[in-house]
């Protein structure tokens, strides 16, 4: 019975071989003892370990704050409205023939989703980019000789991005000074603003280009039939032709009855008292006087060609010159009030032109206007530290792990066979390493142990002083 118990014992073990189900157990226990033997390395070498890690961590807090600040400014501008689509379309017929870098972002707008895309291809255009190097001097901030380097650091510096759901869009500068990135962020929406005005070809906008020509136009004709009609009416002293006439006829009536009466007294004192009578002599001299006046208000035969009277015949013209006056006065009177007519016209015009076209503009409408940032968007200091940590002690941890594989591995290997003849190959060409024939090395050599010696003479001579 024993013999039986020991004969079927070491059966069992083969058939658990063939089965398989064994390896799972002695591969885990394998990766234990890996992972154990790993650990134990890192354990040995904690000490390399930690001084790797504070020199990253140093060295990260050196870079960290030697790095230049960054500043970033953010503004939002809502999207176009709805009113504003013809407006659109016709501003990006227009850019899609013009260039500077606009047409070829506005040529597909009726592909486009949202007017948002074309407000950003405007401000990625090179003619918003160029007003904005001039306007705050790029060139001279960035050290750049060129405008087109000068623009290409503005579009690094410039982040422009649009929400599809909403279609807000939002510009984002980065300077290195806090109020130049606000001013800049700003700048950008005025130089949009003002280019959207100037780009739109509307129906409104047409409108009131031709209106505001024509105005022009009127306005000079209108000032030159005043300027003649002022000179006429000053030189012949016509205020109103229609008024004048009616004045000048009634005040020659009642002379002429007045005339009427001092003759008729008078040819009765004629046949009372003798000529050289005082009151036969007091009416004959009124008679004289009203004839007179008489034929200065209706002038004389013949000077119906003549100039207006001048010095002592009359303020007015006569009455026989009104209807030759009343000619060119009516005409001259008549081309300034239809010059007026229309200029009023014209001018209503314009101003409800300007109005539609206000509507169709694409209005740019802040939502958040650019602010002085308060604090600075690069560097990341803690996390240039946590990385440059991490980095020198991932890098020690695999020199740790490389440095026992390579003591591990066998003399004979060809692999470590190959690379100490790599090794020594390169340290043979290294300046420190003796002279081997080739005149390059042998010339970095030479001033390899100069500059050692005169390191050796320094330190000698500064430990006296010590």
């Amino acid at each position: 019975m024993a013999q039986a118990g020991t004969k079927q014992q070491p059966e069992t073990v083969p058939q658990q071989v063939e089965t398989g189900t064994l390896e799972p157990e002695v591969s885990a226990s394998n990766m234990r003892e890996n992972l154990i033997q790993r650990l134990r390395l890192l354990w040995n070498e904690r000490q390399f370990l930690s001084r790797a890690a504070v020199t990253g961590l140093l060295l990260g807090t050196l870079l960290a704050f030697l790095l230049p600040k960054k500043f970033e400014s953010t503004t939002q501008l809502m999207p176009p409205d709805a009113q504003s689509t013809s407006g659109m379309a016709m501003l990006a017929a227009l850019t899609a023939k013009t260039g500077s870098g606009i047409g070829a972002v506005a040529g597909d707008l009726l592909g486009m989703k949202s007017s948002g895309a074309l407000f950003i291809g405007i401000l990625r255009s090179s003619t918003v980019e160029d007003r904005l190097v001039e306007r705050f001097g790029l060139k001279k901030v960035y050290g750049k000789r060129l405008d087109i380097e000068a623009r290409q650091k503005l579009g690094e510096n410039t982040a422009i991005s649009e929400d599809r759901k909403s279609g807000i869009l939002t510009i984002s500068v980065t300077d290195g000074d806090r109020l130049r990135s606000a001013a800049i962020a700003h700048a950008y929406v005025e130089e949009l603003d003002h280019l959207v005005a100037e780009l739109t070809t509307s129906a409104a906008h047409r409108e009131r280009v031709f209106l505001e020509q024509r105005l022009t136009a009127v306005k000079q004709e209108l000032d030159q039939a005043s300027k003649e009609f002022s000179q006429f009416a000053s030189k012949n002293t016509t205020i109103d032709i229609k008024e004048q006439s009616k004045a000048m006829v009634d005040a020659a009536a009642t002379l002429m009855g007045e005339l009427i009466a001092a003759e008729s007294e008078l040819k009765g004192l004629e046949q009372i008292y003798t000529p050289s009578n005082v009151r036969v002599r007091a009416v004959q001299a009124r008679v004289t006087e009203l004839r007179k006046q008489l034929e200065k208000m209706g002038g004389k035969e013949g000077t119906e060609t003549s100039s207006a009277a001048t010095g002592g015949d009359s303020m007015y013209p006569s009455i026989r010159k009104l209807p030759l006056l009343g000619v060119t006065y009516a005409d001259l009177y008549r081309r300034t009030k239809i010059q007026e007519a229309v200029y009023e016209t014209l001018t209503q015009q314009y101003e409800l032109a300007k109005v539609q076209e206000a509507k169709e503009t694409p209005s740019v409408k802040v939502l958040d206007a650019a602010r002085v940032p308060e604090k600075k968007s690069f560097p990341p200091r803690l996390l240039i530290m946590f990385l440059c940590t991490f980095v020198a002690l991932a890098g020690a941890t695999v020199l740790t792990f490389g440095k026992a594989r390579w003591q591990e591995t066998d003399s004979k290997d060809p692999g470590k066979v190959f690379a100490q003849e790599v090794f020594q190959t390169v340290n043979a060409r290294m300046p420190w390493a003796p002279p081997n024939g080739s005149r390059l090395q042998a010339i970095t050599h030479r001033v390899w142990m100069r500059l050692a010696r005169r390191n050796d003479s320094a330190k000698e001579a500064e430990k006296p002083q010590k």
